[in-house]
């Protein structure tokens, strides 16, 4: 198989090259972010929503030189990537992790940046319109929230958890709760739920990472006059919703097919997966 490339810190270097020391601050304390993106068509989708979502998040966690990850950078340094890995038209998942440089304990010694870029081709899913996910929710342990849970943080370990309760079970996804036993979000998705003509998703202040395809569901729902409530949701509304799917950045919107016994419509989804081929806030805004 042919070598692939990693860029770290603006070397594109080998893979299985050794980056990383045991002092490293993102291998002690999962001190950092990250960022998964869609590259598509040549340029990243929604890439202005990435990297304002990335910067205000290096804010929060006291990060210096946080402007420098600015949509040039951030563009040029994955085309460059792609071009080294062969990959430069293809559809890729892109992960951009950053973290802080330098020692120290849980105090660190600097607050300057380091950053990984990976890429890989985006596998076509087997799912679609006629196959939707089968999830259930995990309830081992809750999500808390503050101000840090919106944030992509590389703290990750309720993640672990539940993904290995979804790869036990063999579930698509599981859902999240979060430490009030509220829907909180899905393992690596935003979840939507459509109950009587009103979609809800949890609200930021429910724990739920703010994801960039919610805000992106959320703007297109306006558009098309469908009404969003962020709310505080019960578990139980699974057992009544008429429809259930998840967002994120790589796949978009995933439509739920079932929980237990209860199956859902995927109308409203598929209005919205639709919509989603040919979005443009250069148009529509």
């Amino acid at each position: 198989m042919p070598i692939q490339y990693i860029n770290f810190n603006g070397a594109i270097v080998p893979e299985d090259m050794s980056i990383l020391t045991a002092d490293s601050r993102a291998f002690r304390y999962g001190d950092g972010l990250f960022e998964t993106m869609l590259w598509k068509d040549g340029d990243i989708r929604f890439l202005d929503f990435h990297v304002e979502r990335l910067q205000e998040s290096m804010k929060i966690l006291y990060f210096e030189d946080f402007e420098q990850f600015d949509t040039y950078f951030i563009r040029q340094k994955i085309e460059e990537l792609a071009r080294k890995n062969n990959m430069l038209g293809q559809t890729l998942r892109v992960r951009f992790i950053v973290f802080r440089s330098g020692g120290g304990l849980y105090g660190p010694d600097s607050n300057k940046p380091s950053y990984i870029i990976q890429i890989a081709r985006k596998a076509e899913s087997l799912r679609d319109k006629k196959l939707g996910l089968i999830i259930d929710v995990y309830t081992e342990y809750k999500k808390p929230y503050s101000e840090l849970s919106k944030i992509k943080s590389n703290n990750a370990l309720i993640y672990v958890m539940a993904g290995l309760y979804r790869k036990k079970y063999a579930f698509d996804e599981v859902l999240i709760l979060n430490q009030q036993g509220n829907l909180c979000e899905a393992l690596s998705s935003n979840i939507f739920v459509y109950y009587d003509k009103v979609l809800y998703t949890p609200a930021l202040s429910e724990g739920c990472i703010a994801g960039v395809m919610r805000r992106v569901i959320m703007d297109i729902a306006q558009a098309e006059g469908i009404e969003v409530v962020e709310a505080e949701i019960k578990p139980e509304i699974l057992k009544v919703a008429d429809e259930i799917f998840c967002t994120n950045a790589v796949e978009g919107v995933q439509w739920v097919m079932g929980y237990k016994q209860k199956r859902y419509f995927n109308k409203i989804s598929r209005i919205f997966q639709e919509r989603l081929k040919s979005w443009s806030y250069e148009e529509e805004i």
